[in-house]
């Protein structure tokens, strides 16, 4: 196996055993114990597992054994994982408000799946996609550089017209407006060929927006870099920053709490992170409909979690899928901007 492909199943292992630190071991068939008392917590044992801590009361001390556990952590998740993601994928307002309810045990945890599919996400991306060089910069081929030249000749003759009109005293009102329109165009040309976009003075009154533009402009390399090298980091901001996004979709309502939302949120994210794995795996084969996928099953997704999560009409659930797609826009923007500010961008 190259580099890159040990690199892959390094990260996919990492987030299996992340989650799996988060995710608890719940019914594993060990053998008797080893002494009278657990090892971990030093209650009495009454059986093959500690009744205070949880802890299994066989502890393997082998190289097998630590492999075994590898192995169950990446690709078990305690069996839970082959009853968790068809729900997810097709019932997912079921899981979700199953979870809520109270039938834990049968499931992963969101937070356990969430971490798990975000690993697997970036492995996946990084190693098909590849990564960005830092000092790479943006060049833009093909007709920019003669259109540019078009346009600098097309200034010129107007520049020449409008001087004759000058001279005989006529109005110039409607050249200038097509100066400055061109003007405006070969200054956006010059910027892509450059690889730096064109100077926006106030941008907005939001000082940290202003901050992500004017690194965006200045060095648009670099913030993609940033962005693809930073973004795992603190994909666990996905979750505090959607949350009360969609609270606000049922503000002040007493059938659902904080915690709803919150499992909510994070198996969709959960979600999304996986068909983001599938769709990167689908593209790099070839196959068709990709762009496709990527536009319908979001919404068409958000759109069943809802409905059977929070048990809304039809209507109900359209009309807020639509505010959650502006929502995620939203999240997504936010994210962005913190990347660059923890950054330093």
């Amino acid at each position: 196996m190259d580099s890159d492909g040990g690199e892959i199943v390094g990260d996919i292992a990492q987030g299996a055993l992340i989650a799996r630190a988060v995710e608890p071991d719940h019914g594993r068939a060990d053998g008797p114990a080893h002494g009278s008392a657990c090892l971990n917590c030093g209650t009495a044992l009454l059986g093959s597992h500690c009744h205070a801590c949880g802890q299994a009361a066989h502890v393997h001390r082998t190289l097998g054994a630590f492999f075994h556990d590898l192995m169950h952590g990446v690709f078990h998740f305690e069996g839970k994982i082959w009853r968790t993601l068809p729900l997810l994928a097709w019932n997912p307002g079921r899981l979700t408000r199953e979870y809520i309810d109270g039938r834990r045990a049968s499931y992963v945890s969101p937070i356990a799946l969430f971490l798990f599919s975000v690993f697997l996400m970036f492995a996946v991306v990084k190693q098909v996609a590849g990564g960005l060089d830092p000092n790479e910069a943006l060049q833009v081929d093909g007709d920019v550089p003669v259109a540019i030249s078009q346009l600098e000749g097309t200034l010129r003759q107007q520049e020449t017209r409008r001087a004759e009109l000058v001279r005989q005293g006529r109005s110039t009102a409607g050249l200038d407006e097509e100066l400055a329109k061109n003007r405006q165009a070969l200054e956006l040309l010059r910027g892509i060929k450059d690889g730096t976009p064109p100077e926006f003075e106030n941008a907005s009154d939001i000082p940290a927006l202003d901050q992500a533009i004017k690194a965006m402009r200045d060095n648009p390399g670099l913030v993609t870099f940033q962005l693809q090298t930073n973004a795992y980091k603190y994909s666990w901001a996905l979750i505090p920053i959607s949350v009360p996004f969609v609270w606000l979709l049922f503000p002040f309502s007493r059938r659902f709490y904080l915690y709803d939302h919150t499992v909510f949120v994070t198996y969709s994210l959960s979600f999304m992170s996986l068909l983001a794995v599938v769709l990167t795996l689908a593209n790099a084969a070839g196959a068709p409909l990709v762009v496709m996928a990527a536009l319908l099953l979001p919404p068409w997704h958000m759109y069943r979690q809802l409905r059977g999560t929070y048990g809304l009409s039809r209507f109900g659930a359209i009309w807020r899928t639509w505010a959650m797609l502006f929502i995620a826009t939203t999240v997504l923007m936010l994210f962005a901007m913190l990347i660059l500010a923890q950054s330093g961008g």
